[in-house]
């Protein structure tokens, strides 16, 4: 197939890259699908789940090998699969759970220590937590640290610890998890070490390191593929409704939007796909354009007048530029300003995303779509600079006149991000002894990223010590706040505004702080509202309080009743330190001991034994119901989703376009054989990915008239007597008067309320079945459900068949928590009805 565009014909290039070392190549693929999608439906490597789709969960991680021909090396670095892009790994190699051991060739250490200390019950997180950790093991043997002892590796127990921050667990408890990973560090305590079935209280330290499985840190196992050091990743691939280029210049990236602004088709710049997370795609695209080829987008260039960092540099590559010192960066605000960057983008989503999203993609998801981001923040406060190109035109831009802009165009690409050296003036006088203090601030839900902040802040302000006083005065200051429900992050001018020149005091910070509560107000939609307000107030309160010498407790305010504390009083002592951070060892994240006491009476009872299919359910060979291969004709569904919370349907209908696609039919009641009962609720399917596109856009004719109101709280149930009826065996019985107990009884109750709201269910594994039609009417029905008896016989009832017409198999649920048991039921009705 040839592509023709404005410079003539264009081959089509294969896409080929390796899994497991195993080569793969492919001449026509649809741009859209991922690389989970991939590893699940075209290989038998389903170590890869899908969990929750966004990134959010680590089930799906595996490693990405990339040879880089410049620096001859070969990077490795986790990424999550339901996000990648399959045209994206051109040329890498992609490793799984099954590719670092496996029960045919022999498990790997991980596997074997998860199983050893109990680390997983269900299994459906387990494979992505062993690719996390394997990654951090693999690239801690690239480090500069010393020479482990025979059996550790080069991680440190921080690490460690850190290598599966973001990998979610619902079952198991981080604790044994947290023990897994710590066992590979030369640092750890292995006192700290928690219930394990490799030895027993009381065992010397020798000997429990004799009974550890031993790790081999050469991964003899692990090899990049010499043929993709080959590999031309300059890529052209067609399919019959869609490109994928991959530009490798400026020029180039100019053709093809200039041509996709003449024909006005369909176009996605893309580099990691990440945003995909946060933001879904609503529409196909008819071309995708990768970045992540051209140059002036991927460097990262640091001289005198700062540090420039490529659009499409990843935030891991980009926290590394940021740490990466010399000696005059030693010496000076710039390089403190740079390292504290670091540590909070470090902080942002977890590692697995942070390997492939992009800085330049976050903030333009910032510009764009009003994204809370952190860099944005704290690149604000110290007066960054982008790099944006227009068609042929090029500028630089203010990051706050970035922020304010509309929206960008198609047609304009952010090319870079420079953050300007902010440097005492050479001119100034050495004994005014001017300096730059900065900090950053962020309050989320977890400390260590994978969730959204309620608020962050960076502060960067110019101070010098008071000849007369003694005191500090702020010569200028730059205050960034965002992630509060603002458009964008913002400067608090006024706040600045109030405290350049000013020498710092109680009553200053006191106006200060009131000034900004009246700039930091969150729009009517949050939430938190006043939580982010005091938070404002917290930060700034927390930064400045120790400048100030000599601070007088005040009677009204922030400051009520403050006294007796610490103060930094030597200025010329600050100066020597420079508020240097300092390469510190990272404390540990957690720590403990666990004495559990077993005793012979009821041997083998309380022996610590290794769970039966532990070491298969970290592989990732484990089977769950959506790992098991789909028979040939088989139709995958989806619900469709009410978006009215009140409403009967009228009807539901599917755009032309779905239609044309291959979505098949809509299942509703009306589908329901007769003799069958209602029991089950609409769906539509297909394909699964076409079913998922189908249902999220389907039309649907709502009728809203004449209902009555909705029944939302117990106390409404009762008033219009709205009662579920309560099946015989849920009743127990009545044993003696409590009426009488209660009125003899020595305490009395006086009165109690307890209200609980609704309970969200949250499993890794979603709600899946198969339905596979049998002969002589009967079905067989694979369920990830934690009650298959009431599975059964609804299905009967549903079909209106004999029960012994029905089989429901359940090997095992990935995550319950209840939520498998009544409601799995309504998927396993819909999916027989496909039959």
């Amino acid at each position: 197939m040839e592509v023709k565009g404005n410079s003539g014909s264009v081959t089509p290039t294969s896409l080929v890259f390796a899994v497991n070392g195993e080569r793969l190549e492919l001449s026509n693929v649809d741009p859209s699908t991922t690389l989970l999608e991939f590893l699940r439906t075209h290989t038998r490597f389903k170590s890869v789940k899908l969990g929750c789709g966004e990134g959010g969960c680590g089930a799906c991680v595996v490693l990405i090998s990339k040879y880089d021909s410049v620096y001859d090396k070969v990077e490795d670095f986790t990424a999550s699969s339901c996000l990648t892009l399959l045209c994206s790994i051109h040329g890498c190699s992609i490793t799984t759970s099954e590719g670092i051991g496996n029960s045919k060739e022999g498990f790997h250490t991980i596997h074997e220590r998860f199983a050893g200390f109990h680390a997983s019950q269900c299994g459906f997180c387990t494979p992505g937590m062993c690719v996390s950790l394997f990654g951090a093991l693999v690239n801690a043997e690239k480090t500069n640290h010393p020479e482990p002892p025979s059996g550790f590796s080069k991680v440190t127990v921080a690490e460690a610890e850190k290598a599966i921050a973001g990998n979610l667990c619902r079952c198991t408890g981080y604790r044994p998890i947290a023990d897994v990973c710590k066992s590979f560090a030369a640092d750890v305590d292995m006192e700290d070490l928690g219930f394990n079935s490799f030895w027993k209280k009381g065992d010397s330290k020798d000997l429990k390191l004799s009974r550890l499985p031993q790790y081999d840190h050469h991964h003899k196992n692990i090899r990049f593929p010499m043929f993709l050091k080959e590999i031309k990743h300059d890529v052209f691939i067609a399919s019959e409704k869609h490109t994928w280029h991959r530009p490798t210049s400026l020029k180039e990236l100019q053709s093809l939007l200039e041509l996709n602004h003449a024909n006005e088709t369909r176009i996605k710049l893309v580099v990691s796909n990440t945003g995909m997370g946060y933001y879904k795609d609503k529409e196909g695209y008819d071309k995708y354009i990768d970045l992540s080829g051209i140059y002036e987008l991927s460097k990262i260039r640091k001289d005198p007048t700062g540090i420039e960092i490529g659009a499409a540099v990843s935030i891991s590559k980009a926290i590394e530029a940021l740490r990466e010192k010399n000696l005059s960066d030693c010496l000076s605000d710039f390089g403190m300003i740079l390292e504290k960057i670091a540590d909070h983008i470090g902080k942002v989503a977890s590692r697995f995303i942070r390997n492939t999203a992009s800085v330049g993609g976050n903030l333009v998801m910032a510009q764009k779509n009003n994204f809370p981001s952190d860099i944005a923040t704290i690149l604000l406060a110290v007066d960054s600079m982008v790099h944006i190109m227009t068609g042929t035109q090029f500028e630089w831009l203010a990051l706050k006149e970035f922020l304010e802009r509309p929206p960008l165009s198609l047609g304009s690409v952010l090319l870079s991000i420079k953050i300007p050296c902010l440097e005492i003036n050479k001119s100034e006088s050495s004994h005014q002894r001017n300096r730059f203090l900065f900090e950053t601030y962020r309050a989320s839900p977890r400390p260590l990223g994978n969730a959204l902040p309620y608020l962050n802040a960076a502060f960067l302000v110019k101070v010098s010590p008071c000849k007369d006083s003694g005191g500090t005065v702020i010569d200028t200051c730059r205050l960034s706040f965002g992630a509060y429900g603002t458009k964008h992050a913002i400067r608090a001018k006024n706040v600045e505004e109030f405290l350049a020149g000013k020498l710092l005091s109680v009553s200053i910070l006191y106006e200060a702080v009131k000034l900004l509560t009246a700039t930091i107000v969150p729009n009517v939609e949050n939430s938190k509202a006043n939580y982010c307000s005091s938070l404002a107030a917290a930060f700034i309160f927390q930064f400045f309080i120790p400048l100030i010498e000599s601070p007088a407790g005040i009677t009204n305010g922030y400051l009520n009743g403050y006294s007796n504390m610490t103060f930094v009083k030597d200025f010329e002592s600050k100066e020597n330190q420079k508020q240097a951070h300092h390469a510190k060892i990272p404390t540990l994240l957690s720590s403990g001991k666990q004495i559990l006491e077993a005793g012979d009476e009821y041997h083998p009872i309380g022996k610590p034994i290794r769970k039966s299919g532990a070491a298969l359910q970290a592989s990732g060979e484990a089977v769950f119901v959506d790992d098991i291969p789909s028979p040939p004709n088989c139709l995958h569904g989806a619900y469709i989703y009410s978006s009215k919370p009140l409403a009967r349907v009228r009807s539901i209908k599917l755009s032309p376009e779905l239609q044309l696609d291959g979505v098949r039919d809509i299942i509703s009641s009306k589908d329901i054989p007769g003799g069958g009962e209602n029991i089950g609720s609409k769906t539509i399917f297909d394909t699964q990915k076409l079913a998922d596109m189908a249902a999220n856009s389907a039309i649907v004719d709502y009728d809203i008239e004449n209902l009555e109101a909705p029944i939302l709280s117990v106390e409404d149930a009762v008033k219009r007597s709205s009662f579920f009826e309560v099946p015989p065996f849920l009743c127990p019985k009545q044993v003696g008067d409590v009426s009488k107990g209660m009125a003899e009884a020595d305490h009395k109750i006086l009165s109690a309320e307890v209200k609980l709201g609704s309970q969200y269910y949250f499993y890794l594994e979603t709600q899946t079945a198969l339905a596979v039609p049998d002969e002589d009417n009967c079905i067989t029905v694979y369920s990830s459900s934690q009650c298959p008896e009431f599975t059964h016989s609804t299905i009967a009832r549903c079909l209106g068949i004999p029960e012994n017409n029905v089989r429901v198999v359940t090997r095992r649920v990935g995550g319950g928590f209840g939520g498998k048991a009544i409601k799995a039921i309504t998927v396993t009705n819909i999916v027989k009805m496909m039959k």
